[in-house]
């Protein structure tokens, strides 16, 4: 799981997918990266168990994959920020 979010696009869409379900199309107007390459960050993530998928029609909706998902994602990115900004870790 963390090897996955070692790479900055799949770090980037985990945190979109921390707040909620988001289509493909949606995932690449934010990151910003062309729609192959999400889809296979995409494929990826579902593969190591952090994302899960939701059809709606002819739509996909992924989401993070529970609460346990959720705070370590938010863990690491509130880590990643500490340390660039140079705050002191706390407990």
């Amino acid at each position: 799981m963390l090897r996955m979010l070692g790479d900055g696009t799949r770090l980037r869409l985990m945190w979109l997918l921390v707040e909620g379900e988001h289509d493909v199309t949606a995932l690449v107007a934010a990151l910003g990266v062309a729609r192959p390459a999400v889809s296979q960050h995409l494929g990826k993530l579902r593969l190591a168990g952090l994302v899960k998928v939701r059809r709606d029609g002819r739509r996909a909706l992924y989401t993070a994959r529970g609460g346990h998902v959720r705070r370590l994602v938010t863990e690491v990115i509130h880590a990643a920020s500490h340390r660039v900004a140079g705050i002191p870790e706390h407990d």
